[in-house]
């Protein structure tokens, strides 16, 4: 019999009382590993109830003792995040090495929330008036929601539960149902680090748990990473019901290799960059813009780097595993088949890949398409998968032009020796993340990460400083301690 991936609350797992569940499978090998609890509408209240319930405690610790628990955690997950990459690799398929840089990633912000008792000191100013005083604070918000995608199961919760835990909210982390055992982990893991029971819940689910943390009136933030449809229903929904709302959405990255770019770093970069985690990554490079005479040559260096990938099971001596899901990987590859028959050329095929894995694995290996124009579906949707894109224009205004056409803003990159072109680029370009010779330009934990344009629905980034203003509320007090030489009536306006 499988085993079913639970909920978690009030510091230990809940079967909660729907019935319903869903499959969750091995990519590699196609083969159903166990059952993910989707939740009723009782059961996300039930949840939803514990992180209520333990908001006031948790609201009132101190900063010394929740800075201690963070210590802890973060020691405990830099010392077991083996673990967590075994388990983010078996369920989404990406290979031991990236899902072990997923979870660095995510500690970094762990890291920059163990410093927290600085993020949040307020300002305060004597004698503002005549013996008043003003001074702000920041407070939490209490229950928050987070959404999460099935392609990072660990790094994109991390990118808010620890901000949101170290200001004093309590958190329900809705996992992807695709992968959800990383949660429970993380969950297991937080109450070994000595945080009390029902400030880290886990709701598992699908639409019916989404809908009930975008309405339930205890929730009081969301947090969301996914597609910019659905990041558009939960921004509208969740703002709707009262909420404050981040909603991380879809992606079309460019990256614009300029002519005088060293060719070797640029082509080992679009390989990195768009085949890495088998495309699925919000910041994947899927677009490479060849300016001038140089197409030819990128798209040789690309191919021949290309060819030399091995694809395969991710916990072998693989560069690249399989995508998530088999309807994924079936919709991916209509996308080559759509592209071809748009006249774009197949340089390197992906959907007859001889992978090193199960036969029945969702395997598509790295696709390379050159001469793709803008109004081609392979350009203007998110794939979401190993297929990379060339477009060949003239100029550096046409590229340009090109990416500030796109409705995406999430990132891009520029290639260049050119000091001048680069700091052009990063001032014209209307995207909210941007690489200079880097081809994922995420951002370190103490900055903040989000796009512009249909990528990003609200005001507010994920983690840095923009973090843990979404995470609090500020505060102004006015403050005035009468000694004997006040008192009187005085009717008049209060002035200096």
């Amino acid at each position: 019999m499988q085993a079913t991936v639970q909920h978690w609350r009030d510091g230990k797992f809940f079967e909660g009382d729907s019935g319903a569940t869903a499959p969750v499978t091995n990519p590699a090998t196609g083969q159903v590993t166990g059952q993910v609890a989707l939740a009723s509408v009782e059961d996300a209240r039930a949840v939803i109830d514990s992180a209520a319930a333990a908001f006031p405690a948790w609201r009132d610790t101190s900063l010394a003792k929740r800075t201690q628990v963070l210590f802890n955690f973060r020691e405990l997950l830099n010392a077991r995040k083996g673990e967590l990459a075994e388990i983010i690799t078996s369920e989404h398929g990406k290979v031991v090495s990236d899902a072990l840089g997923e979870v660095s990633r995510g500690l970094e912000v762990v890291e920059f929330a163990c410093g927290i008792p600085h993020l949040l000191k307020g300002g305060f100013t004597e004698n503002a008036s005549t013996k008043v005083d003003v001074y702000s604070i920041r407070q939490p918000l209490g229950p928050v929601a987070i959404i999460s995608p099935f392609n990072f199961p660990a790094m994109v919760p991390m990118w808010f539960f620890p901000i949101a835990i170290a200001t004093g909210n309590t958190v329900v982390l809705k996992p992807s149902e695709k992968d959800p055992s990383a949660s429970l982990w993380l969950a297991r893991l937080w109450a070994e680090a000595g945080l009390p029971d029902g400030v880290f819940n886990v709701l598992q689910g699908d639409k019916t748990a989404v809908d009930e943390l975008l309405t339930n009136p205890k929730i009081k933030s969301v947090s969301f990473v996914g597609s910019t449809p659905i990041a558009q229903y939960v921004y509208a929904t969740g703002t709707a019901s009262g909420k404050r709302v981040q909603a991380l959405g879809g992606a079309k990255n460019h990256a614009v290799i300029l002519p005088d770019a060293d060719l070797d770093l640029a082509a080992d970069a679009m390989v990195n960059a768009g085949f890495g985690s088998a495309g699925e990554r919000c910041m994947a490079i899927s677009a490479a813009v060849a300016v001038g005479p140089i197409a030819d040559d990128l798209v040789a260096k690309i191919a021949e780097r290309t060819v030399g990938l091995k694809i395969g099971d991710g916990t072998k001596d693989s560069d690249m595993g399989p995508l998530v899901t088999k309807a994924h990987r079936d919709k991916v590859a209509s996308y080559i088949d759509a592209g071809e028959a748009d006249g774009a050329k197949v340089v390197i095929d992906g959907r007859t890949v001889q992978a090193d894995g199960g036969a029945d694995g969702f395997w598509l290996g790295p696709t390379l398409l050159d001469n793709v124009t803008p109004e081609m579906s392979v350009y203007t949707d998110e794939i979401f998968g190993p297929v990379l894109s060339v477009l060949r224009v003239d100029t550096y205004d046409q590229a340009l032009e090109l990416i500030n056409n796109n409705p995406y803003g999430n990132g891009t990159a520029i290639f260049t020796n050119d000091g001048g072109a680069a700091r052009r680029f990063q001032n014209e370009v209307e995207v909210g993340m941007v690489g200079i010779n880097v081809p994922i330009p995420v951002p370190m934990a103490y900055y903040s990460f989000g796009g512009w344009k249909a990528s990003l629905f609200g005001d507010s980034h994920a983690h840095g400083t923009e973090g843990v203003n979404f995470f609090t509320r500020a505060k102004a007090i006015t403050s005035r301690w009468l000694d004997p030489s006040h008192g009187g009536i005085n009717l008049g306006f209060p002035t200096n």
